[in-house]
């Protein structure tokens, strides 16, 4: 069974099929605005920006791995390192991590 292609959002690194990526990247941003606005102003991100993609060959097809790796790579600079674990999460998660992560204590 071969799979149709799917394209990687930059945003959240969710897989989209190649043509509901168009309708899906506009609302996943929306929400990311969103979202990003109502966090406390030190978890605050930039807005992420859309990888360039290249064309390849004279034809003028997208490489789709190397725009799908490029995805990810944005969807993954999304996330943010808790202070005592170094595990990341989106922003809106770390808050309800942070709730619960302990430092490690050191063993006898």
């Amino acid at each position: 069974v071969i799979r149709p292609p799917t394209v990687i959002c930059y945003i959240c690194g969710q897989e989209c099929g190649t043509k509901s990526i168009s309708i899906h990247e506009p609302q996943c941003l929306k929400n990311w605005c969103w979202e990003n606005d109502n966090l406390p102003k030190h978890l605050r991100r930039p807005e992420p920006k859309k990888p360039e993609a290249r064309t390849i060959q004279a034809k003028g097809f997208y490489d789709l791995d190397a725009l799908n790796e490029a995805a990810w790579t944005s969807a993954q600079d999304q996330l943010v390192p808790c202070d005592i674990c170094g595990r990341t999460f989106l922003p809106d998660r770390l808050i309800v991590h942070q709730r619960s992560c302990k430092p490690k204590r050191a063993k006898w």
